[in-house]
């Protein structure tokens, strides 16, 4: 088990489905409900895509199914490579780097229609240097009147209590039952996440622990961040109305491009 964030994800890259009850079907509903978003903001055809936190590919794959042109990066060598692997399974072409959002230079491909970090990755960033690091590396990926999607967990409603636990969820699939709770270590408003997965197998069972750090970043904390890094048009848009879990902010890039002078 490692604490740092690109060894958890390397850690539970082999397990990551199993947080799911169904990884699958979950990869498609996503995919029906961020694709659209992007879609209907940017108003163009067949997308050029970037998802700078795409684990295991449960946003990229989705994506890359709706015909868009997806590019995948991600700081877990073994996450990358898992995604890789599930892509060449369902025969996408979808190109992928082992790459921080923090520095995305390495990144042969730039102009993208829009940058993605999904699945409450932005809160990995403990501080203000940091996410304003990786919104300077996303801007520079973006081409003018591009977007970004991010999704984070509601943090304006969880700062107040700061619950301790979540779960568990129990999941049975093919006579085998497995359980996923996690443990939430507050200190401030960063706190550690212990994700337990145990499930069994021929009657024998299997228990693994994983542990990262996130920094409860509140609607507002973000808003201004994206702001002061040159983003307009910030958008958030809740669970009940969108039924995805978690909240999503859509940003577009400043086109400095078209502005007229008089």
């Amino acid at each position: 088990m490692s604490t740092d964030t690109a060894g958890f994800y390397d850690d539970l890259a082999e397990h990551y489905h199993l947080i799911f009850e169904d990884w699958g079907r979950s990869v498609q509903r996503q995919a029906g409900t961020l694709g659209p978003l992007l879609e209907n903001k940017l108003v163009r055809g067949p997308l050029k895509i970037l998802d700078c936190a795409c684990g295991i590919g449960t946003q990229a794959l989705g994506l890359a199914q709706r015909g868009h042109t997806v590019v995948a990066t991600d700081l877990s060598k073994a996450a990358v490579k898992r995604a890789a692997r599930e892509a060449s399974s369902l025969g996408l072409n979808i190109e992928f780097h082992v790459a921080d959002m923090r520095d995305l230079s390495a990144l042969p491909a730039s102009e993208f229609d829009a940058v993605m970090a999904g699945d409450n990755s932005l809160p990995h960033l403990l501080s203000d240097e940091d996410l304003g690091r990786a919104l300077e590396n996303i801007s520079a990926r973006l081409r003018p009147g591009g977007v970004l999607l991010a999704t984070i967990r509601d943090y304006d409603s969880l700062l107040p209590t700061r619950p301790s636990f979540q779960g568990p969820t129990f999941y049975s699939e093919n006579e085998t039952r497995r359980f996923v709770h996690q443990v939430w270590d507050w200190d401030g408003n960063q706190y550690d996440v212990h994700l337990y997965l145990t499930w069994n197998t021929a009657s024998v069972w299997t228990s693994k622990h994983y542990a990262s750090r996130y920094r409860a970043i509140t609607r507002a904390e973000l808003t201004q961040s994206l702001a002061s890094h040159g983003f307009r048009e910030i958008e958030w848009l809740m669970p009940e109305t969108t039924t995805f879990y978690q909240p999503i902010v859509l940003a577009r890039k400043e086109d400095n491009s078209a502005v007229k002078l008089t």
